[in-house]
């Protein structure tokens, strides 16, 4: 839903439970959009840093213990070092 930024300051209870029932509501000025109101674990999720692959396992399982932890890190390590093998397409022209 769009608000006029006069109508939303006078109804602001209101955009919240917007918000929350509807999802992210814009504001605009003299037509022109200028913010938007969205729920606050959204906003969490847009700006919380951004971690790495096992930490995001970590998060997302509840933790997977050391040695899943370590073995996770080799493999992404390995992967990250090693080249990209050399193909002879010539055969296929």
């Amino acid at each position: 839903m769009r608000w006029q930024v006069q109508e939303a300051k006078q109804r602001f209870s209101e955009v919240l439970r917007a918000v929350e029932a509807e999802g992210p509501q814009t504001i605009t000025r003299h037509g022109d959009e200028v913010a938007v109101v969205i729920d606050i674990a959204e906003y969490r999720r847009l700006t919380r840093p951004d971690i790495g692959f096992v930490d995001r396992l970590l998060v997302t399982f509840g933790g997977l213990g050391d040695e899943i932890a370590d073995a996770v890190d080799e493999v992404e390590n390995s992967r990250s070092q090693s080249m990209p093998r050399d193909l002879d397409l010539s055969e296929f022209s």
